[in-house]
């Protein structure tokens, strides 16, 4: 298997514009075009994991947390960090990292998260801006289903539960060729008024590249007029956090032994109780204190998520109940994702999900 081929499933999934401006997702160590023959998955690259992935002959490591996360100045092994990427080149071991893209996807971390809930009207929780563009073009009418077609396989024309969305209006265009034009229609050298549609699509802008090449393939004019617009619109499937309800309302303690069961956890820290049913919540797998606001506004019964300060808890405000779990509990089924991904896509290549605890936290 090429490392390619993987990489670009998942990307497909979580690209990797949908990263924070502070990360650094992507391949860390290895070559794109060398062969792979097994991969290791797990929330954190450690020298344990490396270990593991040579005892089960993995040559990929596929990682949430990425291991370089700020700048390399040298490596000689004074810290795990350096010892670490040491080990996997030493091994022609490639690391790949899916951190805050596969946070901000709808499909993501947080929705694996709701699904061991058992939560269901799931909806991000903080959904970005600037992540959608408007695509406007002209077409004679008897070409028009053909192109809008070819940009709907592109990618273009999904507005939330809706996909094949666009609209048209008719009017009349005006050109006139060069010497050197071959027009579709008219003359060169001569004015043309033609009867042509305008068409509008809305798009994610990591399809941008494929949808103007479906553009320009299966336009019949020589030169394409286009247009093509950022947009502020909120995009409900880009984001932070979760929201989602339970099937049935049930009390507060008994929402936190449900988390108990299903994160294994030995202690949960809360804001005082607030004497009522649990039925809408809130979460945000890793450091999520940033959200608590917006969980607040959202109407939810409780927030789940990690790495509260102190004094963060006093922003519930008995508001919300906000429940810290800790932040390796929050993600530890995030490499259940790539396995998913990987073996849904190439189902005889050999993926393990780590049997390595890498959390870094102990408890006494």
């Amino acid at each position: 298997m090429i490392l390619q081929n993987i990489i670009t499933e998942l990307e497909k999934f979580a690209p990797l514009s949908y990263q924070e401006s502070y990360d650094n997702c992507g391949l860390l160590t290895g070559q794109r075009e060398q062969e792979v023959t097994g991969a290791l998955l797990c929330l954190d690259c450690t020298e344990a994991v490396v270990e593991e992935a040579i005892r089960k002959k993995c040559n990929l490591i596929i990682a949430h947390h990425p291991i370089i996360f700020s700048g390399l100045k040298k490596l000689n092994g004074t810290n795990y960090v350096e010892r670490t990427v040491i080990k996997a080149i030493q091994h022609n071991i490639a690391i790949y990292a899916c951190h805050t893209n596969l946070d901000n996807v709808h499909t993501g971390v947080n929705k694996k998260i709701a699904d061991k809930l058992g939560l269901i009207k799931t909806r991000i929780l903080a959904p970005k801006k600037s992540i959608l563009k408007k695509l406007v073009t002209f077409v004679p009418g008897d070409h028009l289903e053909t192109l809008r077609n070819s940009l709907f396989n592109a990618g273009a024309g999904n507005i939330g539960n809706y996909d094949s969305c666009s609209f048209v209006l008719e009017g009349t265009g005006s050109f006139r060729g060069n010497e050197n034009s071959n027009p579709f229609i008219g003359e060169k050298g001569k004015l043309s008024l033609e009867k042509e549609t305008r068409l509008e699509l809305i798009f994610e802008a990591v399809y941008e590249s494929q949808i103007i090449s479906a553009l320009k393939q299966n336009h019949p004019y020589e030169e394409v007029a286009f247009d093509i617009y950022q947009l502020e619109n909120t995009y409900q499937n880009i984001g932070s956090g979760m929201t989602g309800e339970l099937e049935t309302e049930i009390p507060e303690k008994e929402f936190l032994e449900l988390l108990k069961s299903v994160f294994k956890l030995k202690f949960i820290k809360h804001t005082p109780f607030l004497n009522k049913s649990i039925k809408k919540v809130a979460l945000c797998g890793g450091s999520g204190s940033f959200l608590l606001k917006n969980a607040i506004n959202s109407e939810s019964d409780a927030y789940i998520s990690s790495d509260f300060k102190y004094h963060e808890f006093f922003d519930a405000e008995n508001k919300i109940l906000a429940i810290d779990i800790g932040h390796y509990e929050t993600e530890q089924f995030t490499p259940e994702i790539f396995y998913e991904i990987i073996s849904n896509k190439f189902p005889t290549f050999a993926s393990y999900l780590t049997e390595t605890n890498t959390n870094p936290v102990n408890y006494f």
